[in-house]
């Protein structure tokens, strides 16, 4: 009994693949003709035009994605702008005063400074 080599082998699988590749196109199809023919008898009952459907398909979608939390396609909600607290006198830097302290606020209060110092009127 003859050993199939590895490339007869792989000829074999993939001529298997592609046969499959086509029964699940073909089963994609056939299972597509009654759901598009239940949404044609949908717009004929509800007088919806194909340009209706053309325009909300074109709408972003509304409902929450499971990620996110946040409606799908919803743009994220605008950061608002804090205003300045500290400025470097000399370099010009700036901090809200939210988050950790930058270094020219450590070095500062290192060297006897006081944060007050900095700030913004």
């Amino acid at each position: 009994m003859p050993r199939d080599s590895y490339a007869t082998l792989k000829s074999k699988i993939e001529k298997e693949i592609v046969k499959l590749q086509k029964k699940a196109h073909d089963l994609r199809v056939k299972r597509r003709a009654p759901v598009i023919e239940s949404i044609i008898r949908s717009m004929h009952e509800y007088d919806i035009s194909p340009q209706e459907i053309i325009d909300a398909f074109g709408r972003k979608k509304a409902g929450k994605t499971a990620k996110t939390g946040t409606r799908a396609g919803a743009k994220p909600a605008a950061k608002k702008v804090v205003q300045i607290k500290y400025r470097h006198p000399d370099t010009g830097e700036t901090w809200t005063g939210r988050g950790k302290s930058p270094r020219w606020i450590l070095a500062a209060e290192a060297e006897g400074r006081k944060r007050d110092e900095f700030l913004v009127e």
